[in-house]
């Protein structure tokens, strides 16, 4: 059974409606640093200057400080300067601090460690770890994590990816989150897991991320009787926007049908195929 329906959530509520990503050699997040004009990124296309002098000149920028998390639970990070501005969020943090030699340091309050340190990754490098396979809807091999999402771990993984990089104003990134999600092998309870972080996380109008979950759960109703009922009754009465938003793809998908039998009268009176039991 689980194996049936992992397949089926790759094909429909991972289904990217913008297309899947590859962040191969030579693709990331292009674009200049602030004040470094003409500075072109370590992974970026284009630019006449020798990418090992390029990357040297990152390096020499002046060290951030990053306090990530709670007070009670923080962890101190670090990142050059001239990298973390590529960042319109860092770029106005940057710009306060005075060139006196004093401390350089921003607070991310209540931000996940390994969210942050994806995006710490994915700008000294283009991207991060697990990447996707070239060609393929797989992600890399983590020997740490088990084949199949029971929990929805995997999936908030690259979902908090996404709503820093949205909080960060990295587009390039966001995609790339977006894309590595729906190369997540998961269960009913692991997507319920990971819609909830979704509703309650993202804007209401941020349909990249929500229309596949709100098109997988109104299509696979089966699977919500078998695997998920109880969790998916409670996530509606959580978020009655997600139950809206199922309801609304429902009514949708019954108007749609009865205009196709109306305009191919013949097939009215029979009865429609089933899909592939998950």
């Amino acid at each position: 059974m689980a194996e049936e329906f992992n397949e089926g959530l790759l094909e429909e509520q991972h289904a990217n409606p913008e297309g899947d990503i590859d962040m191969g050699e030579g693709e990331g997040e292009e674009g200049e640093a602030a004040g470094d004009e003409g500075m072109v990124l370590p992974f970026a296309h284009g630019g006449d200057s020798d990418p090992r002098t390029t990357f040297i000149s990152y390096l020499t920028s002046p060290v951030v400080t990053l306090i990530v998390g709670s007070a009670e639970n923080e962890t101190i990070l670090t990142a050059h300067q001239a990298l973390l501005v590529q960042s319109p969020f860092f770029a106005d943090a940057c710009a306060a601090f005075a060139d006196d030699g004093s401390p350089r340091h921003v607070e991310l309050v209540g931000e996940e460690i390994d969210a942050v340190g994806c995006f710490l990754e994915y700008l000294y490098t283009g991207d991060y770890f697990p990447k996707k396979l070239p060609g393929q809807r797989l992600l890399e091999s983590d020997p740490s994590l088990p084949s199949v999402d029971e929990t929805g771990e995997q999936l908030l993984k690259h979902a908090r990816v996404y709503t820093i990089a949205e909080k960060f104003g990295m587009d390039k990134l966001k995609s790339l989150a977006s894309s590595k999600i729906h190369c997540v092998n998961s269960t009913a309870k692991g997507e319920i897991t990971y819609a909830r972080y979704i509703y309650q996380y993202t804007d209401k109008d941020d349909t990249t991320v929500r229309a596949p979950v709100a098109n997988f759960w109104a299509t696979r109703s089966h699977t919500l009787r078998s695997e998920a009922e109880e969790e998916f009754r409670s996530l509606c009465l959580e978020f009655p926007q997600f139950g809206y938003d199922v309801l609304t793809r429902v009514l949708d998908e019954k108007l749609k049908r009865e205009r196709n039998e109306k305009m191919t009268p013949g097939t009215a009176g029979r009865k429609r195929a089933r899909h592939s039991n998950v």
